[in-house]
Parts: structure tokens; sequence; C-alpha cells
């Protein structure tokens, strides 16, 4: 049950994430889930020194996610188009 959580929240933070950086007409349901989840772990290890798999689903927790998903977009823009956009 809790994988099925993970892909919800997953796309849901990937999908705000898009929409911040405007990226959303690139991306797919599967992107951003990707997106979502890479992110949690990102900003898991850059906010919290660990993994926010451990943490409960709180509000600090989907903004850790959250500012992790936008981070990976923007690394992932740089990468692509040389600009975070």
């Amino acid at each position: 049950m809790n994988i099925i959580i993970w892909l919800i929240i997953g796309g849901v933070i990937g999908w705000l994430a898009s929409l911040i950086m405007r990226t959303d007409a690139q991306q797919g349901i599967l992107l951003n889930v990707v997106v979502g989840v890479v992110g949690a772990f990102v900003g898991g290890l850059i906010f919290t020194g660990g993994s926010i798999n451990n943490a409960p689903l709180t509000i600090y927790s989907f903004l850790v996610s959250l500012l992790g998903a936008i981070i990976l977009l923007a690394i992932v823009n740089l990468i692509r188009r040389g600009s975070v956009r």
C-alpha cells in the first residue's frame, strides 16, 4: 500500500514542480511520478541530511520533496538547454 501512496504523492509533486518550472507540456504522468519520487530523495538528502522516506507525510516533508523536484528539474533544464529557465 505504501508504494501506491508514494506513486500518487510523487505524481502530484512532480506535476506541481513541472508547473513551477514551466515544463508541464513536455512531461507525461510517468515522468511526473519519476521527478516527484527522485525529487523527494534529492530534497531529503539536501535538506534533512538523510532520506525523506523515513519521515511521515507532513507539510514539511511535502515542501522538501517539492523543492527537491524543482532543483532536479532546474538541473535537467540547465543540462538540456543551457539555462534554468
